[in-house]
């Protein structure tokens, strides 16, 4: 999974967004694109907390943080480097930082 960090939600220019179209057809055409999208603000978040019926619901983000996950890519790559590589694209092509973060067990 490669997340897309940014401090707001929404804020790729049309460059940007024509280079991430770009990024998401040729992962595409590559057969390694799962899914693709980008994510509402923290502030439209509920954190749920529901161990032992407690049915506790409360607005906003978990954490508090000037930057925060806006955006993913769920890739396939045959292994760590390559995948490193689609990350490297996937932040050049929206201008962002990214994090790379393998799922739990592959």
């Amino acid at each position: 999974m490669i997340c897309v960090i940014d401090s707001e939600t929404g804020s790729g220019d049309g460059d940007e967004m024509a280079a991430i179209d770009d990024f998401n057809e040729r992962l595409r055409n590559a057969g390694q694109l799962i899914m693709a999208e980008g994510l509402s603000s923290p502030r439209a978040s509920a954190v749920v907390d529901n161990r032992g019926g407690a049915g506790l619901v409360s607005p906003g983000p978990l954490l508090d943080s000037d930057q925060y996950v806006s955006g993913f890519w769920i890739v396939e790559s045959p292994d760590r480097d390559a995948a490193l590589a689609l990350a490297a694209e996937g932040s050049r092509a929206c201008n962002r930082v990214v994090e790379l973060r393998p799922f739990y067990g592959v």
